[in-house]
């Protein structure tokens, strides 16, 4: 008889034959940096979330790098919004002045400046509109300059969300040709049209004015599409690979890793960090041992590395656990 058990009787031999760790230095925090003055606002659909102005900044910075938490990624809430989405490139708004604070706080706190337009256009979508439409190439230049901003800002990776086609080329020829050649993209790759985003939504206030994004991001149901996203973005020079969502696309996770050379992220997004907070609030779940898990599966699926919203709770539950 085969005797697997073997392996499992202590807890030291668990440790001795695991396949998969998360450590804290995988895991990235996503932060809110709205416009303003001395304000922290919780996010409702968000529990432990907050939007913080830049002033404000430094008390979650601190604990960031306590944690042994290595990055983080600034999303922008502006105090205006207009058309084309002018705040997004503003190198007087909430990224670029975060950007600029953290790198003087933290210089070696790693700082991902996430790249779209949703958060800042008067509709609510991640490119140019016309009679309905969202212009693809009429879009990539917007991008581009917007992520000059953050690099000119001190960022040291940009992440273009948008889902347009070609984006990648373009924010890389930019880059290049504004002198920033050792500033790394992080492409979301294989984003999907994902029912998951809502509290992000609400925290981002980046949700449509009309209609939705079915025709920039993936379709759930089409996991082969996901790796004609993922290689073409590998050939216009991205040097990381996003998977958005990660627990309902574990296979897309994995499928991306088998097939990727490139570092692969996976993106835990609002809506599973949403349904933990509210399971675990109404004591129907463990907290920490279920976001521990899911973590763990995502490092199993291929992951190196983990966009999440519980990543200051779960390095300081690494760390105990060591």
């Amino acid at each position: 008889m085969e005797r697997l058990r073997r392996l499992r009787r202590t807890a030291a031999i668990r440790d001795l034959v695991r396949e998969n760790h998360v450590r804290a230095d995988d895991l990235i925090y996503p932060l809110f940096v709205a416009a303003g003055n001395d304000s922290v606002t919780p996010v409702e659909s968000m529990p432990g979330v907050s939007q913080y102005t830049v002033d404000r900044l430094g008390e979650v910075i601190d604990r960031v790098v306590s944690a042994g938490v290595k990055a983080v990624l600034l999303f922008g809430i502006p105090d205006h919004k207009d058309e084309q989405g002018s705040g997004a490139w503003d190198e007087e708004g909430p990224v670029c002045r975060a950007i600029r604070a953290i790198k003087a706080r933290a210089p070696g706190l790693v700082v991902i400046a996430d790249v779209c337009l949703c958060e800042y256009t008067s509709h609510g979508h991640c490119g140019l509109v016309h009679d309905g439409s969202i212009l693809n190439d009429a879009t990539l230049p917007l991008l581009a300059k917007s992520a000059v901003a953050y690099a000119r800002a001190g960022a040291d990776i940009v992440a273009p969300s948008d889902m347009m086609d070609g984006r990648v080329a373009a924010i890389r020829a930019a880059l290049d040709e504004s002198g920033f050649v050792d500033v790394a993209v992080m492409s979301y790759s294989a984003k999907f049209a994902s029912a998951y985003y809502g509290p992000f939504r609400d925290a981002a206030g980046s949700a449509p004015q009309f209609g939705d994004r079915r025709t920039y991001q993936m379709d759930p149901a089409n996991g082969r599409e996901a790796l004609r996203e993922v290689a073409a973005d590998v050939a216009e020079g991205a040097d990381f690979i996003i998977a958005k969502p990660a627990l309902a696309y574990l296979d897309v996770l994995a499928r991306t890793c088998d097939v990727c050379d490139l570092p692969v992220v996976a993106y835990n997004v609002s809506g599973e960090y949403a349904m933990v907070k509210a399971a675990a609030a109404n004591g129907w779940i463990d907290e920490r041992r279920v976001v521990l898990e899911n973590l763990l599966a995502m490092k199993r699926a291929g992951a190196r590395m983990i966009i999440t919203y519980h990543a200051l709770d779960a390095a300081e539950w690494i760390h105990e656990e060591r």
